[in-house]
């Protein structure tokens, strides 16, 4: 005869909610103390900040050494300013200051290179005319002949007469070069000899540098490359051309 199994009595509906509660919430715990915690997004850390901040470390740089050679509040400001800025783009880079009609060549760490006198525009002033550079020389009037004051993103290069020449403002026929002899009633070499600046005014706006000076320095520093020109103001502030300093 056959025999049924025992009866099994389940438990009432209630009792049985409860059951599959309790085993719900202990799987959730489980399932939290398991995975790893994502925390909310306004908790997590900045790595963007953390990085940009950790680049700005790497990129601190020292200040600009004039290796002794003498030069004025403004240029040193405006030096110390390129070096810690970084403003020169890892290029070597030429001061200018024009009060003083000094060079100042340094490299793209902003250690000087090299120092010497120049000549200058024959007439005071931070600004070129405009469509200067595109007037026969001869049409340039003695007070349109500045050489202008601000940042120029030099580069070597060569004139219409085939001379190598750093361009500081192409547009402008603005040039830094050796000095030269055209006339001989302008004293040019005398000029650069002297020991104050008030005799070094004398071209049309371009730089005019020794002969030695160029080929030695200049040439050679921006030999195929590009470079910056940061030529001080004389008339304006110093902070009017170059707000950021």
């Amino acid at each position: 005869m056959f025999t049924p199994a025992p009866r099994i009595e389940w438990p009432a509906r209630a009792e049985l909610l409860e059951c599959l509660r309790n085993a719900f919430l202990l799987s959730t715990a489980v399932l939290v103390l398991v995975l790893p915690t994502k925390h909310p997004n306004h908790l997590q850390r900045p790595m963007v900040a953390a990085t940009a901040t950790a680049g700005h470390a790497a990129t601190t740089r020292a200040d600009a050494d004039f290796k002794g050679q003498a030069a004025s509040p403004d240029a040193k400001q405006l030096a110390q300013w390129v070096a810690r800025s970084g403003d020169n783009h890892q290029l070597n880079f030429v001061i200018l200051d024009k009060r003083d009609a000094r060079v100042f060549v340094f490299d793209r760490e902003a250690q000087l290179i090299g120092a010497t006198p120049v000549l200058l525009g024959a007439a005071a002033g931070d600004n070129s005319v405009i469509g200067i550079g595109k007037r026969p020389i001869a049409d340039v009037l003695l007070e349109e002949r500045t050489t202008p004051a601000g940042r120029f993103d030099a580069e070597p290069g060569r004139n219409s007469g085939g001379e190598d020449v750093l361009w500081v403002d192409y547009d402008a026929a603005v040039s830094m070069h050796r000095v030269r002899i055209v006339d001989p009633l302008e004293r040019r070499l005398e000029r650069l000899a002297t020991p104050t600046p008030t005799d070094n005014r004398i071209s049309y706006g371009c730089i005019n540098v020794p002969v030695r000076f160029f080929e030695d320095t200049i040439a050679r520093t921006f030999k195929g490359k590009r470079g910056v020109v940061y030529v001080l103001p004389e008339v304006k502030p110093l902070r009017t051309v170059f707000p950021e300093i």
